[in-house]
């Protein structure tokens, strides 16, 4: 038996699930179509009025980050704070994309689920550390004409950008963005399709759209919705990104390497990108890491890169980690929270974890 045994049974698992959709090819991929199609019913049914129901979310602490060196909280230029494994009886819970605080105290946030809907709640802290979750509503999200996105066949909600009262949300499969008025009814607002370049609806299936951010006043871009793909690939092999409206829309590339897609993103206060990527392979298993790129250095035509400052593996708690956000503590410290979609699958997780950025 490995010293670690939830090492060696998430590493199991994790191989497994590589392996099979490796050897697996169609099989595995009608595998992944039928669990999508029971997500959505359950999403679906969850929502059977079309309107916000409040939720119980069960939330069970990660006192340590590293799974050999239960006191180890240095990891690159993070350090680990506290982490929650979060559950719920309802049904519609699960696979949980995008993540962004609505206020700066790091309290009040909102999410989306990549089947259509949206979660929002207030993390309660205990000291320092996040105790749990209160106050947690779901609701779908909804069409120009009132009714679920997902009765007009889009739902793959992956990313979210917060502006104000604006919030705009992507949409993987079908590579769109819709806007969302929150004064009109915060969650019970409905959409509107933002117009991207065309360039954008080439983007491959189930590797489009995967990050929003919007650049706030005062930076470089200010004013611009950036649009990063997962995987969809230039000519020389890097990712596809967009500049969205503000005063230099255009297209730009980030440099793609160690087989690391993109996951989501966030703007720091100083004005830097920070890059969520992930990987996982039948041979190197499952890993994530942060990228710091500079904001000035976007603009449109350009190949934009940065160093890692933080990368994790099988050896730490994480899984599918598909959102990011930041906010900064009276204290003055910037804390990165990131949470992972759980694909509605019984051998992965929804957590949320925060780390202090370490300048």
């Amino acid at each position: 038996m490995s010293q670690y045994p939830n090492l060696a049974r998430r590493r199991f698992l994790t191989l497994a699930t590589a392996g099979f959709a490796t050897l697996a090819g169609h099989g595995a991929a009608h595998a992944q179509l039928s669990q999508q199609a029971t997500a959505k019913r359950r999403t679906r049914n969850a929502f059977s009025a079309g309107a916000p129901v409040p939720i119980d979310v069960n939330a069970r602490p990660l006192p340590s980050f590293d799974l050999r060196d239960r006191s180890r909280i240095r990891f690159g230029k993070l350090e680990y704070r506290s982490g929650l494994v979060l559950t719920s009886s309802f049904p519609g819970f699960g696979g949980l994309s995008a993540f962004r605080f609505l206020e700066p105290n790091g309290e009040r946030f909102i999410s989306v689920s990549d089947q259509g809907a949206w979660f929002t709640g207030r993390i309660v802290y205990s000291g320092r550390a996040m105790a749990g979750l209160a106050e947690v509503e779901a609701a779908p999200l909804l069409f120009m004409d009132g009714k679920p996105i997902t009765e007009h066949g889009w739902y793959d909600s992956e990313s979210l950008a917060i502006d104000g009262d604006i919030a705009y949300v992507g949409l993987e499969r079908v590579n769109q963005v819709m806007r969302f008025d929150f004064s009109k009814g915060f969650i019970r607002a409905r959409g509107e399709v933002v117009p991207l370049p065309a360039v954008a609806e080439q983007l491959p299936d189930n590797q489009g759209l995967e990050a929003l951010v919007m650049v706030p006043k005062g930076l470089p871009l200010a004013g611009t919705l950036i649009a990063l793909s997962e995987r969809g690939l230039n000519a020389d092999g890097n990712l596809i990104a967009f500049l969205v409206g503000g005063p230099s829309p255009g297209q730009f590339s980030v440099r793609r390497t160690d087989n690391f897609d993109i996951s989501d993103a966030v703007i720091l206060p100083p004005g830097d990108l920070l890059v969520l990527e992930r990987k996982s392979s039948l041979f190197s298993g499952v890993g994530i890491r942060i990228r710091r790129i500079a904001l000035a250095s976007i603009t449109p035509g350009a190949l934009v890169d940065g160093a890692a400052i933080f990368n994790a593996g099988l050896g730490q708690e994480i899984d599918n980690m598909e959102g990011i956000d930041a906010h900064v503590t009276p204290e003055g410290d910037t804390v990165l929270s990131m949470l992972s979609d759980d694909n509605f699958s019984m051998i992965q997780r929804t957590l949320l974890l925060q780390f202090t950025l370490v300048e």
